[in-house]
C-alpha cells in the first residue's frame, strides 16, 4: 500500500477547518446532563423482541427478564443471532427517586461483533474489561469514571425513555458505552414526532425519540471527519399509565450496524433512519 505525502489542498483544509468550527459550536451548545427521575416503578416481567436488519430481514431474537425487590431492579437481556453471535447483559439498578446504576456485566461475541467485549462495571464507576487475543488469552484493563448522578449504561436507555415526562422535548443523559474501552457519553435526546404500529389487531400510536451520542473531547472532534461518529438511534415509546419501549432502531456495538429491534407481535411501517 502506498501513501501520498502531498500537502492537503486548500479546499480540503477549508472543509476540515469548517467542520471543526461547526463541531466546536455544537459542543458549546450541548444540553446540560440531566438525571431522569423515577415516574413509574419497575416490576417483574418477561418479554421478547424480534431483531431485523434495516431492510427487514430477520436476523435474531431477544429475551428480557426483569425482577424488582425493595427498590432494587435486575434486568437480564439476551440477544441471539442467526450467525451464532450472542449479546448478554445483566444490569442492576436502584429506583429511589433517581435511577442509579449499581452494577453491569456485558458480554458480546460472534461474527456480528468484530470487537468482542467482556465488561464489568460497579456503582463506584470502576470498570474491568477482558479482551481476548489471537492466542485465546485475555488482556485485562481497568478504568475509573466519576459518574454524575443518574448515570446509566446504554442498556438502561429503554427504562429511562419510558420514564420521561410527556412534556419533555429534549434533554441530555449521561451513560457508559459498551466497548472494549468504555467511555462516558452524553446522549442528546429529542422528540421526533409520532408513529403508528399494530399489535393484536389494534392500531397504536407511539412517541418517537432520537438519541444522539455526544463523544466529547478530542474523539468528538475527530470522529465526524473520520466517518466514525456513532449513529443516531430512534426509540419508539408507547406512553400512558404503563409506558413501554416498543421499538428501537439502534447500534448495540461500537462500529456495528443499525439493528431494528421490535416488540414481538408488533408490526411497524418500514422506517427511515434519517
Amino acid at each position: 500500500m502506498e501513501f501520498s505525502h502531498q500537502a492537503p489542498s486548500p479546499n480540503r483544509l477549508l472543509n476540515i477547518r469548517t467542520g471543526l468550527a461547526l463541531i466546536l459550536a455544537f459542543a458549546t451548545a450541548q444540553l446540560p446532563a440531566q438525571a431522569i427521575p423515577v415516574r413509574h416503578l419497575e416490576g417483574r416481567l418477561r418479554g421478547f423482541v424480534t431483531i431485523r436488519s434495516l431492510d427487514g430481514k430477520p436476523i435474531g431474537y431477544g429475551e428480557l427478564s426483569q425482577s424488582a425487590q425493595a427498590g432494587r431492579v435486575t434486568d437480564r437481556m439476551t440477544y441471539r443471532f442467526r450467525d451464532g453471535s450472542l449479546d448478554e447483559e445483566t444490569i442492576v439498578f436502584s429506583e429511589a427517586k433517581l435511577f442509579t446504576l449499581l452494577s453491569d456485566r456485558h458480554l458480546q461475541r460472534g461474527p456480528l461483533f468484530p470487537h468482542p467485549i467482556d465488561l464489568a462495571t460497579n456503582a463506584a464507576g470502576d470498570t474491568i474489561s477482558r479482551t481476548p487475543d489471537s492466542n485465546g488469552k485475555y488482556k485485562v484493563e481497568t478504568s475509573h469514571f466519576d459518574l454524575p448522578p443518574g448515570t446509566a449504561v446504554v442498556g438502561m436507555m429503554g427504562t429511562l425513555m419510558a420514564n420521561l415526562d410527556p412534556a419533555t422535548q429534549s434533554l441530555s443523559v449521561p451513560a457508559l458505552s459498551p466497548s472494549q474501552k468504555p467511555r462516558l457519553l452524553h446522549f442528546s435526546i429529542t422528540r421526533e414526532g409520532r408513529g403508528t404500529f399494530h399489535i393484536a389487531g389494534s392500531r397504536q400510536t407511539a412517541s418517537i425519540f432520537r438519541a444522539k451520542a455526544e463523544l466529547g473531547g478530542i474523539a468528538g472532534l475527530v470522529a465526524p471527519i473520520l466517518g466514525k461518529e456513532p449513529l443516531d438511534s430512534l426509540i419508539w415509546v408507547l406512553e400512558g399509565d404503563s409506558p413501554v419501549v416498543v421499538r428501537a432502531i439502534t447500534q448495540i456495538s461500537e462500529g456495528g450496524p443499525l439493528l431494528d429491534m421490535q416488540l414481538a407481535g408488533a408490526t411497524f411501517p418500514r422506517a427511515q433512519q434519517k
